[in-house]
């Protein structure tokens, strides 16, 4: 075996998508807004998102590994990534690499910040390391008191994008604030969905996810009724789309949502094929709603912008 096969297991590259589309959506926002879109910007953010997920797994897996290890059925979307488990990595070297990637975020936002003058960068990367902090480390730790889904809608769900549109705009001057509200339902779900087949390793840990506070059952449907409620009130995160672009952005997410709820009422934890189906079909559903608000509006900064807009 490669002997950076491990760092690549930590690094769980499937999980990528959760930093850079809403990263990209910010971005995709931005053109909208302003009819200019910023090929160097767009690197630099992008590279700043494979960084920012690499030190979200790294130091998720540091700070949850005496839970993880009660976690008898991981999946290839929740229990953490195994390498401390696994004594692939040891605890101490995931640390280091966390530090060490949130120093590359660090150094790409202060070479925003001196090179095109976005100021604010440093500072909503230190926002985003906070809120990790707060959800996984002592003394709050807020993932385990039952706040584990509000962290991630704040900071997937709303700080990656407004990371993406003000790297982009220059500013925050155009962003759709009401936008936020759906991207935030969105992060907000992807949190509850991730916990789902952890429920009895988040029970034996006395970690307060939303299926240990309210069920199984009630914490599945209530995650398609907050799926479907982010679709509909899409026209917020893209406003101004015709009725006629409109549509098919809100009606792609609920055909993964259709064939989820046919598996509400049997898609336990302890069932984990269908638990994983479940998860998988929501989880699309969330991909097609960010996917068509971004394709949304990169039409609508296509059909304003300049031909100089793109540099």
């Amino acid at each position: 075996m490669h002997a950076r096969s491990p760092w690549i297991q930590a690094a769980r590259p499937l999980a990528a998508a959760n930093v850079l589309v809403p990263l990209l959506l910010g971005q995709a926002l931005a053109f909208a807004a302003h009819g200019r879109f910023s090929w160097t910007a767009f690197a630099a953010i992008q590279l700043f998102g494979f960084f920012d997920q690499l030190f979200i797994v790294f130091a998720n897996d540091f700070a949850d590994q005496e839970a993880d290890a009660l976690n008898d059925s991981p999946t290839f979307v929740s229990g953490g990534s195994r390498v401390i488990q696994e004594g692939l990595i040891p605890p101490a070297a995931l640390r280091a690499g966390a530090w060490v990637m949130l120093g590359a975020q660090m150094a790409i936002a202060l070479a925003l910040a001196l090179g095109r003058g976005l100021w604010w960068m440093p500072v909503l990367v230190l926002l985003g390391a906070a809120l990790l902090w707060a959800y996984s480390y002592p003394p709050l730790r807020l993932s385990y008191r039952g706040y584990g889904e509000t962290l991630q809608g704040l900071g997937v769900g709303v700080l990656l994008p407004v990371i993406g549109f003000y790297a982009q705009a220059g500013s925050f001057e155009g962003i759709p604030l009401l936008g936020l509200i759906p991207c935030f339902v969105l992060g907000y779900v992807g949190n509850l969905l991730t916990s789902l087949p952890d429920y009895a390793a988040d029970k034996a840990a006395a970690k307060l996810s939303y299926a240990v506070r309210v069920g199984q059952y009630e914490a599945r449907r209530h995650s398609l009724e907050l799926l479907v409620l982010s679709s509909v009130f899409g026209f917020l995160v893209v406003p101004g789309l015709p009725v006629w672009g409109l549509a098919p952005v809100i009606v792609a997410p609920l055909i993964p949502v259709y064939f989820a709820l046919r598996l509400l009422g049997s898609a336990d934890a302890a069932n984990q094929g269908e638990c994983l189906r479940f998860v998988i079909l929501a989880a699309s559903a969330s991909n097609l709603a960010m996917l068509g608000w971004i394709l949304a509006s990169l039409i609508q900064g296509w059909l304003q912008a300049a031909p100089v807009g793109l540099v």
